[in-house]
């Protein structure tokens, strides 16, 4: 075998090698962070009536938890770079995993807000800095397929959690409590379980893995140096105010919020929306999480196709016009069938944009700069999505009637969004050329 069979063989088997250590771990916490973060929506179900809430009350303790998060994500994913990937991951889970469970014991509707801002500070910095602690590991080349691999948790937690819940809320009056709180305890306790895995299973750095073999990390550490040394190479890292208010993480913030948005707001509103054509509590658990396995397949495929034509920008607008598209068309469409192949529509497109739009956000930061600005990329997406469109569904359905009319804010967002990705692209690609062509000279 020669030197170039050696290097080819040898990076596709530690890629393989850490993709299947780290990947189905984190995953699993993934899915148990959505399953945790969008039960409400199944448990509005019994719980909506037994605490007296109306739908701007409920819309307003699901918001809660974006706003929290909003407030904590970046603080939190720069408490990750201090202490590391794996106490501080555990810590986040298992805290989260507790409030979880203690949603059991809310009363009415102030304890309900509290409870559910409490979810979003202990969840606060889970994904970005998991996002961030992949790129301690993968290469540029790979980020794409991979965070689309872990991302599939997020439409997978719905389409697991959906029918998990529904089967819960049967167990109505076991030792005396409804189905949700069963609901609330059973599905955030296995979250504390995993939380105290991490801090056994976890490596917080590739010079670390003694699961790679000497060769392995050898290659892994020297390829990810030579790619932070090009990165620093291309100017002095910015103070993190200029991260912050710096147009790219701006503007990103706003492109990723049409997608938090869609995936949120259907993930909070979607069952009340699907079980108003009539059905049960089961089979809206069933049909809940049809759209999704779908959207989990097809992000998958596109990240690597992303990752395989080398291509971020129109891989992250298409699915943005999938998302504007399926909206507006809920507007002419009044029975089961068609809505939920248009909310498929949506959800491939919410889901499938996360791959090529997480690897381009981190391929325009800086290295010394990434855990702030993916932190505040995601914190400001998820206050839009989910502090501001859960909100704003919630008092368009009231005032009007209408599920059709409170998605439209949505549509307008992702129209907004796709120019302003194309705008960034622009600037970027520019920007790129003056630095080769001042190299040159």
């Amino acid at each position: 075998m020669n030197g170039t069979d050696h290097n080819a063989r040898l990076e596709a088997d530690t890629i393989r090698r850490i993709t299947w250590r780290l990947i189905p771990f984190l995953m699993l916490c993934y899915l148990l962070a959505f399953i945790d973060r969008g039960n409400i929506g199944m448990a509005s179900l019994q719980m909506n009536h037994d605490l007296g809430l109306t739908t701007k009350m409920f819309g307003f303790a699901g918001s809660l938890f974006f706003i929290s998060y909003f407030l904590f994500e970046v603080p939190s994913n720069l408490a990750l770079q201090k202490f590391g990937a794996r106490k501080w991951i555990a810590r986040i889970m298992i805290t989260w995993g507790l409030v979880s469970a203690g949603m059991a014991l809310v009363q009415g509707a102030t304890s309900l807000y509290i409870m559910r801002f409490l979810l979003g500070a202990a969840e606060a910095g889970f994904f970005p800095g998991v996002v961030l602690y992949l790129t301690y590991w993968f290469p540029a080349a790979y980020r794409a397929r991979i965070v689309a691999i872990f991302m599939v948790a997020v439409p997978m937690a719905s389409f697991v959690g959906s029918p998990l819940s529904a089967l819960l809320l049967q167990a109505d009056g076991l030792l005396g409590l409804r189905g949700w709180h069963w609901l609330f305890i059973l599905e955030g306790l296995p979250t504390v379980v995993m939380g105290v895995a991490c801090l056994f299973f976890l490596t917080d750095r590739p010079d670390q893995a003694t699961w790679l073999s000497v060769e392995q990390r050898n290659w892994l550490v020297a390829r990810l140096e030579k790619e932070r040394g090009e990165k620093k190479a291309a100017g002095p890292h910015p103070s993190l105010w200029k991260v912050l208010r710096s147009k790219e993480v701006l503007g990103m913030a706003l492109v990723c919020a049409t997608a938090s948005s869609a995936g949120t707001v259907l993930g909070v509103w979607q069952p009340q929306l699907i079980k108003s054509f009539g059905l049960t509590v089961m089979e809206t658990g069933l049909v809940n999480a049809i759209p999704y396995v779908i959207a989990a397949v097809l992000m998958v495929w596109w990240g690597r196709h992303s990752d395989r034509k080398g291509e971020r920008r129109w891989h992250t607008a298409i699915p943005l016009a999938l998302i504007a598209g399926g909206m507006l068309c809920t507007l002419f469409v009044t029975s089961l069938a068609p809505t939920v192949v248009l909310l498929t529509c949506v959800l491939i497109g919410a889901y499938s944009f996360k791959g090529p739009f997480w690897a381009l956000s981190s391929s325009w930061l800086a290295s010394g700069s990434a855990a702030a600005g993916l932190a505040a990329i995601n914190a400001a997406s998820n206050l839009i999505g989910g502090g501001l469109m859960v909100n704003a569904y919630g008092w368009i359905k009231e005032a009007t009637g209408s599920h059709a009319l409170g998605l439209l804010p949505i549509a307008v967002l992702a129209v907004a969004s796709i120019i302003t990705l194309l705008a960034l692209s622009n600037d970027a690609r520019q920007a790129a050329r003056n630095a080769q062509a001042k190299v040159a000279a």
